[in-house]
């Protein structure tokens, strides 16, 4: 995979960090479970990349 599509899809996984962040830390009211969710989404992109 080049560069300028792995840059892309960092970038689109971005979005539903900062959405879904936020959302995640309105239900649960708690950084804790944000971190978490953050991790899942890095893991997860680093998943897609590597592929």
């Amino acid at each position: 995979m080049d560069i300028p599509r792995k840059l892309g899809m960092l970038i689109f996984t971005a979005v539903p960090a900062i959405v879904g962040g936020g959302i995640v830390y309105h239900f649960f009211g708690s950084f804790v479970q944000v971190i978490i969710f953050e991790i899942l989404l890095v893991l997860a992109a680093l998943g897609l990349i590597s592929s």
